[in-house]
């Protein structure tokens, strides 16, 4: 296994691994009555092309199997810039699905490198590769001075374990999307 900086041709995998960290119920409300769930997918695909957006392939980490296949992904960035970088994401959501985001808190702040996304394809899941990509986001935090935080659902034992095994602690809770998580740290 290789972790390498993502690329433009990875963001059709960057888009399918957002939807799934964010979950199927948050993607369904992205797709309201009116698009699918490959839209939303697409939606976030695009914004992966980019390279202005949080999604963005410059702000991923993807994770190659013996191959050289593409088998998972970390999405993280300066939570300083958060506000600049979910801009293009606000205004897809509106333009791509006719959907206003307006009211939806900052999932992270100022004083932390904020790992966004991860996800493992399914079949490459229970290998180390998370635990992989999480040790590569913690040494692009370090380099931006800043521990790296992420949010988990409190009803999500298993990557909480995973998070805690590599050295994240509960620093207390924070919404997403209107739903209380727990906000965990490495603080080295």
């Amino acid at each position: 296994m290789k972790i390498i900086p993502a690329r433009p041709e990875d963001s059709h995998l960057i888009g399918e691994s957002v939807v799934e960290a964010i979950g199927i119920e948050i993607a369904q409300n992205l797709a309201g009555e009116n698009h699918t769930l490959e839209d939303v997918v697409d939606m976030f695909a695009m914004l992966a092309k980019r390279d202005d957006t949080q999604y963005s392939y410059t702000n991923t980490l993807v994770a190659l199997d013996d191959r050289g296949n593409p088998v998972g992904v970390c999405v993280g960035y300066d939570g300083a810039r958060l506000h600049e970088l979910r801009l293009p994401f606000f205004e897809a959501v509106s333009s791509c699905l006719g959907l206003s985001l307006e009211g939806v808190e900052d999932e992270c702040d100022a004083e932390e490198f904020y790992l966004d996304t991860l996800a493992v394809l399914p079949e490459y899941r229970g290998k180390g590769i998370a635990s992989e990509l999480l040790k590569e986001s913690i040494k692009r935090a370090a380099k931006c001075g800043k521990p790296a935080g992420l949010l988990v659902d409190p009803v999500n034992p298993k990557a909480r374990r995973l998070y805690e095994r590599v050295g994240f602690t509960k620093v207390g809770d924070r919404p997403f999307v209107h739903v209380m998580m727990d906000h965990m740290q490495y603080l080295g």
